[in-house]
């Protein structure tokens, strides 16, 4: 039903756009005819409309993952750095969260660390909404920070990281199966955004998958029971698509490469001093309003990420 209904949607929206275009080219010979400069400034507003409409299908069509359409766990962590990096991660969250708003997407936090000084240790919130694996895979990476610190008293110049993962939740994950000898499993009590009990019980899990040193936790349900049996969730999740990834050859895709949270692995920088400007190093797109890329403004980011990835493939 959810996928007939977003199909549903696509034929509506595509049929609105070629009602907008019609209409506006039938306004556009009337106009030859007999100039109208309210007219006119109304055309040019729906011109505008109709570019962001050809935008946003145009980026749709690039979405030919199967997995492209999930809901998905987007996690973030800081780097090395304390104060710093803990305060990016704050800002990338910011970030994602308005950037979620603003697609009308609904997440929920599963778990949630903050630093003592300021700013988040980690972070991981689940995503759901049509394509938003699809969309979000293309921030999977690290994130690096150049500006002058607020936490400086000598107000110098830092550069900060952080990165960014997202692993699709799969529907199916029973047929994951994980030797209980290779999970170290730890409960503590929840910091932060979590939920009702955050704070009153240790509830919080915590699960580490020793072969692959994968770590999981989840904060938001009622009780322990719940919280664990969610964390297995998606650490199965995380297992599936390395696996399916690996039988396809293509294990770097989604793994990518074991990079340090530092200098030189970097897939975006968003540098605030001694210029403005966001740069994609995958893609080499940029622009230099640093300000509306980190309220959650990415999707020309993303529109780029995705043409390249269509471009490799051919």
């Amino acid at each position: 039903m959810n996928e007939l209904n977003n199909l549903k949607d696509i034929v509506h929206n595509n049929k609105v756009l070629k009602d907008m275009i019609t209409t506006n080219l039938e306004i556009l010979e009337i106009l030859e005819l007999e100039p109208d400069v309210k007219v006119q400034n109304d055309l040019e507003k729906d011109l505008q409309v109709i570019n962001q409409k050809i935008s946003e299908l145009e980026l749709y069509t690039l979405l030919n993952s199967p997995y492209d359409k999930l809901n998905c766990i987007l996690e973030l962590h800081a780097g090395a750095g304390g104060t710093e990096a803990c305060d990016w991660t704050n800002m990338l969250y910011r970030m994602y969260i308005r950037y979620l708003e603003r697609h009308h997407y609904k997440y929920q936090i599963i778990s949630y660390l903050d630093y003592e000084e300021a700013g988040i240790k980690s972070v991981s919130l689940r995503v759901e909404g049509n394509n938003a694996y699809g969309y979000l895979k293309c921030e999977k990476g690290v994130h690096r920070l150049v500006r002058l610190s607020p936490f400086d008293a000598n107000n110098k110049r830092h550069t900060s990281f952080a990165s960014v993962d997202v692993i699709p939740e799969f529907e199916e994950v029973d047929d994951v199966v994980i030797d209980e000898k290779d999970l170290k499993i730890d409960v503590y009590r929840s910091s932060g955004a979590g939920g009702q009990h955050v704070n009153t019980t240790d509830s919080a899990v915590r699960i580490t998958h020793l072969p692959t040193k994968i770590v999981v936790s989840c904060q938001n349900q009622r009780s322990q029971i719940q919280n664990r049996e969610e964390a297995l969730k998606m650490l199965k999740s995380k297992l599936k698509l390395i696996e399916i990834e690996k039988r396809n050859q293509e294990i770097n895709d989604v793994k990518g490469e074991n990079l340090n949270i530092e200098f030189g692995s970097q897939i975006r920088s968003y540098v605030m001093h001694p210029y403005s400007m966001v740069k994609d190093h995958r893609t080499n797109f940029e622009t230099s309003n640093v300000s509306k890329v980190l309220d959650g403004e990415i999707d020309e980011f993303i529109l780029e990420y995705l043409k390249m990835n269509v471009k490799n493939k051919k």
